[in-house]
Order: structure tokens, then sequence, then C-alpha cells
């Protein structure tokens, strides 16, 4: 998660900067760094920076990137000059700073400058958002308490009853308003003479509870041949074996997410942690992405749907925050259990599923597609672990 590199660049600077900078905690799982840098590694960026700044600058007589450094200064002016000199002294410190108070940091930081001037020491405040802290929970015990309460997959004949009752309804109102539209058809190539009865209209107004107490047909083997697909259903018996069978595989699915929801949900209510706002923004990011991209393979623009539902981005985004927040949590959670228990995501498996993502979005970028397929198997690695827990 951490976006700076903890690789050692080889080389020494003459900063204590243990001693340099102190650190303190802030709200929202931040934290900032103050201190100063001296004014000699400062002194050192002067020369990168006047390249940098003047590369693109063309004066006449001088072609461009060939301007001689004293005109350029005069030119660029000192104050813009220092100012590049500080940022390329911060770039280039603040790995190092990260690294020696041993700083888990996330996202891009948030850079003060508190003292610029020549010869003088770079006074800086930086605040920058890092992994939480968390305390978990007994989450085993938690995990085998749920485990032992989990619902039954078994279909019910009541169940299979209830959703061929549903199966039948809804062929009772199709063929209703099948014949209310012939009827309709019917009626205007009469003569205009004929009044309409207003109790016919109102009788062709159902509402579901309406629909609820229409009268089923029997179920017979000449009923379920009209029923689903030519040829879908032989009889009575095979009709009432496909609803049995499909039932099963959606319970099963019903079932199983249900109880993981439980034991997730559980161990974020008993769990601490201050999540800073960088993962929640995130997890937004990501709901809003898989939205634009649901809506354009309905070719629906974002624009026109909001205004559809008569809200603003601003609208979604406040009723989604619960939702993003519990999504970040559950991640840093799956992360620290994953640690604790030490569980990785089988090397082969990750390795068939980046291949298989990879050929089927050539301009995915390899080291990304890795990490999600890592993380996703990592998770269910451990939430395999949790439901099988006793």
């Amino acid at each position: 998660m951490s976006q700076h590199s903890h690789e050692h660049d080889h080389h020494a600077h003459d900063i204590d900067f243990k001693g340099a900078f102190t650190v303190t905690k802030e709200p929202q799982s931040q934290v900032k760094i103050v201190g100063e840098i001296p004014w000699a590694e400062v002194e050192l960026a002067r020369g990168a920076a006047i390249k940098d700044l003047g590369a693109n600058v063309e004066l006449d007589g001088f072609r461009k990137g060939h301007v001689p450094e004293n005109i350029l200064v005069k030119h660029l002016g000192e104050m813009s000059i220092l100012s590049e000199m500080a940022e390329r002294t911060i770039a280039h410190m603040y790995p190092h700073i990260l690294e020696e108070h041993k700083i888990d940091a996330i996202g891009h930081p948030k850079v003060e400058l508190t003292k610029l001037a020549p010869n003088n020491p770079l006074g800086l405040s930086i605040t920058v958002a890092v992994i939480p802290d968390i305390t978990l929970p007994d989450y085993k015990k938690l995990a085998a308490e749920i485990n032992k309460g989990k619902e039954s997959k078994e279909v019910t004949e009541e169940e299979i009853k209830k959703q061929i009752n549903e199966i039948l309804r809804q062929k009772v109102a199709y063929d209703r308003i099948q014949a209310k539209a012939r009827a309709d058809k019917a009626e205007t190539t009469e003569t205009e003479t004929t009044p309409a009865t207003p109790e016919a209209g109102e009788s062709a107004i159902e509402t579901e509870t309406d629909l609820a107490k229409l009268s089923l047909p029997e179920l017979t083997d000449g009923l379920v041949a009209g029923l689903g697909q030519p040829g879908q259903f032989a009889n009575v018996a095979d009709f009432k074996e496909k609803i049995k069978e499909h039932l099963t595989i959606q319970k099963a699915q019903d079932v199983e997410s249900k109880h993981r929801a439980k034991i997730t949900d559980t161990i974020i209510a008993d769990s601490t942690i201050e999540l800073p706002q960088i993962l929640i923004d995130s997890e937004l990011n990501q709901m809003f992405a898989q939205m634009e991209e649901d809506l354009s393979r309905s070719n629906l623009k974002i624009e026109d749907y909001l205004k559809h539902i008569n809200k603003t981005i601003e609208d979604l985004k406040a009723e989604w925050t619960p939702a993003a927040e519990k999504r970040a949590k559950l991640q840093l959670i799956l992360n620290e259990i994953s640690k604790a228990e030490k569980i990785v995501a089988e090397k082969e498996e990750v390795e068939a599923q980046v291949k298989e993502l990879i050929s089927q979005y050539k301009d995915a970028d390899p080291y990304r597609v890795t990490v999600y397929v890592t993380t996703v198997l990592t998770n269910n690695a451990v939430m395999k672990m949790l439901e099988a827990t006793k």
C-alpha cells in the first residue's frame, strides 16, 4: 500500500533525519512531519533546477536550451529558482524521512513550506495519511460462533411451492394483459359509436395486491408445456425437478453470501480502525468507475442517469460513503488477518489468473493486474479459513 520506495539510495546525506524531523499523529490516521533541511543540501539542487526551468526558455539570439546560465538566472528570477530547488530537495529527501521514521505512508503528501530564503535552512511541514493502526477482535472465536448458526442450503417443499405459485401468478397476469390488448384492438376496429364503459377501464388497472389475489390455474402437464422455452418442461414432475435444481443453485449462493457478510460485518463492528479519508475516496472512485462501466454498457451517460434519478454526484457520494468505509475497513482487516495467519495466495493460481486477465485486457498493466489478483485470492483464502473455523 505504501507508495514510497524502501530501496536504499547509494549516497549519504549530512542530516540526522531522526533528529531533524518530529512526527506527530493527526486525526483520520494522518501524521505531521515538521523540520528543516540544511541550506547545503538545498544548494546541491541549484544546477538541476536552473537546467530544468531553462530547458524550454527561448530568448532572442539564443537557441532553445542553449541560453547561458547568468542570462537564464536573470530571466527566471531567484525566487522561481529557489522554489524549484526546494521542490527537488523535498522530493529527494521525503523517502529518507519516511524510512528513518518508519512511516508507512499512503497517497500523496501535503507539503507546506514554513521557511524559504537563500542561505537559510528550508523549513517544511508535511501531512500524509498512513496505514491505520487496527485493533482486531478474536476473529476466530467470532467466526466459530457464527458458523454454528449457518443456515441450511436445503431447498424446502414450501420454497418450491412458493416459486411455482409465483410463476403461475406471472403467467395469469401476462395472459390477462394479452387478452386486454386483443380486446382493445378489437374495440378500435368497431364503429366509433360504441360507448366505452367506465367499469371496463377500471377493472384493467391491477395493483400488486390484486395480482396476489388472482386465482391460480391447476398445475397440469398441458399447462407446464406452455411455460418457458418450447419443450423445456416435459411434464409436471420434470417442471418441479427443474425448479428445484434452479432454487438449489440460487439458495446455495444466497446462503454463502449472507453467511460471509455476517462474519465480516461482525468482525468490522468489533474492530477499531481510524480510517484515512484517502482510503474512503479510493473506494468511492472504484464504485463510481463501476457505475460508469455499467451505464456505458447500456449506452447511458452518467449525466443523463443522474438527471433521471434527480441526484447529484455529491448526493451519491454521501449515500455511498458508509459502504465505502465498510469496504475500506474490510480490506485492511483481511490484510491484517492474512499477515497474522501467514495466509498467502497460491503462486500458480495467481499466475494463471493474471495470464487470463492480460489475454482479455491487452492494455492492462501486468503489475497492477498481479496486485489485484493477489489481493482477491488472498481475501478469498482468509474468508475460507474463517468459514471453516469451528
